[in-house]
This record gives structure tokens, sequence and C-alpha cells, in this order.
């Protein structure tokens, strides 16, 4: 439990089942008791795959980029991000379920990502978020115990996963090996994407716009620069210069980009109290072994039982 200016905060993950960990990174669920004269605790979310937050027990106001928070719908889904989100909670709890890009391939066919990105909405009115409407409601109704609501949650993805068609092998075999190179520090540039998936760039663009939300290049940009502040949120006593990934050509090549993706320079991140993140990589971390949802590698091809 982290405490900071009269707020408790307590960020706990769980892994999905098994079969369930090329889809779903992981179930998390997110605890606030704010004092009276302090009623939201804030802080800005860096950019991810996409989300599904479940938030009737807590208010809860967003903002992705420029621009004032607005009030998150009780189910809210959030698309995959290119900017940092604003975000604001007052006390009570909520869930989420982090969705991989093949996961969102795989219950939102109709649905391309790109239509989403840096962008949320209220899951409840979007025809492409119908089938989570009763755990909504499932959630909202209960009584706040935490293995319980975690039950639902478990069933409720089983259900959906097992009525929800597999996608074509050759589909996932591509979406997968695109994560994996995304992932891969080693993986520079979209031709180096393209050689790996054994396709054209064009094709691994159409592909990345479709179920990742950006175009690679964007992509091996956000990779890049989340490696590097991840360093940052397990460690905040490192300076920035201990924690830039070598593929940065200096330090202002890394502040260009930190400006991009989270608004402000490094040196304003680091004098902003970060009460939710900071809570949240380290309980990440330690129960799934990255700080952050955009670093998680794909944990297996198909639906298949994968090694825990």
């Amino acid at each position: 439990m982290h405490r900071l200016a009269g707020n408790a905060v307590r960020v706990r993950f769980a892994l999905p089942e098994a079969s369930l960990r090329p889809y779903v990174t992981a179930y998390y669920r997110t605890d606030i008791s704010s004092p009276p004269h302090a009623p939201w605790l804030e802080d800005w979310l860096h950019p991810e795959w996409s989300n599904l937050r479940f938030l009737a027990r807590a208010a809860a106001q967003a903002a992705i980029g420029a621009g004032a928070p607005q009030a998150c719908p009780a189910f809210t889904v959030t698309g995959p991000t290119s900017r940092a989100i604003r975000f604001g909670m007052g006390s009570g709890h909520s869930w989420g379920i982090g969705l991989l890009p093949l996961g969102w391939a795989r219950l939102f066919t109709a649905a391309a990502a790109s239509d989403f990105a840096d962008r949320f909405v209220d899951g409840t009115i979007d025809p492409h978020f119908t089938a989570f409407v009763p755990l909504a409601g499932a959630l909202a109704a209960s009584q706040g115990d935490y293995a319980a609501e975690l039950a639902l949650i478990e069933a409720h993805m089983a259900r959906i996963f097992a009525a929800c068609p597999m996608l074509d092998p050759a589909q996932e075999a591509a979406i997968f090996a695109l994560n994996a190179a995304l992932v891969d520090p080693d993986v520079i540039a979209v031709s180096d994407v393209a050689e790996r998936l054994g396709i054209t760039v064009r094709s691994v663009e159409r592909l990345s716009a479709r179920v990742f939300g950006f175009p690679p290049k964007l992509l091996l940009r956000r990779q890049r620069f989340l490696r590097s502040l991840s360093r940052f949120m397990l460690d905040p006593s490192l300076k920035w210069i201990g924690t830039i990934d070598s593929q940065y050509h200096d330090q202002s090549h890394f502040v260009r980009d930190f400006r991009r993706f989270m608004g402000m320079s490094p040196r304003d991140y680091t004098r902003t109290p970060k009460p939710l993140l900071v809570a949240a990589a380290q309980a990440r971390a330690a129960t799934l072994g990255e700080a952050m949802q955009g670093l998680h590698p794909p944990a297996g091809q198909g639906a298949g039982p994968q090694p825990a």
C-alpha cells in the first residue's frame, strides 16, 4: 500500500489463465482512499495497448493528450495510445483488463484498432463491446471482495473466449510475430520487421494500423521510449541518462520523444507526483515481470495451454 499526501493507493495484478495469455496481459484492481480535502488522486498514464476499465465503484476522469479531463464512463474502453493519459480517480476501486493486440483482434473483429487509437469510449453504448456489458453490471453490483470480483472476471473471460471464433492461423501468426518484433530491442526499423515477418513493408503498415492502432514506425519509437521510462519507474533515484535506451542517438533525441509521448519534458515529469504509476509499475513488475503493459512479450501463439 502506497500513501501520499493523505491518500492510500493499492494496485494488484492477476495473470489470466494460461490459455488466455496470448490475448490478455493481466487483470488489475486499483483501490484508492482519499481524504475529503483532496478527493482526487491524479497521475499521467504512459502510452499502452488497449484496456477495458470498470469504474462503477469509483469516479474517474481522463484526457488523452492535450485538453481538459472528461468524466470516464462506468465501463470505459480505451484503445491503444501513443500519448499520455491524464487520469484522476476518487475513493473507491476499479478493475481493468489489459489486452494484447492479438486479444483485440480476436475479440473485436469488426473494430479496427486505429479507429479507437488515442481515445476512450463508453463500452455500454458502442456495439463492439456489448459482450462485456454484463460483466460491467456484475462488478457494479458486487460487494467489493477482491477474490469474488476476480472470479467474476475470470469466469466471464472464459465464456467470452470459448464463444469467440479463432482467427485465421496465418493472421494470428502475423499478429504474434509483429508483437514479438515490437518488443525486441534489437529491432530498429520497419524494414527489420518486414523481413522478420516475411511480408512487404506496406503489408506491415496495414496490419499495424488495423490491429495495433498506429504505424509501425511510431510504435517502434513508442517501444524505445517505454523501455527507457520503465527503468525510471522501477528506480526513480536514477538519472535519466542512466535509463535511456541504447537506440537513442543522444539525450536530446530522448527528450524529443519524451515530449511527443508524455506531453512534457523529462525534468517536468520528474517533478510530477506519480502515486498511481509508481504503485502500478512496481506491482506489475513483481507479478508479471514487466513494469508496463506495452513491454509485455506475447505469451505464446495460439490459444492452447501455455507455460506459466
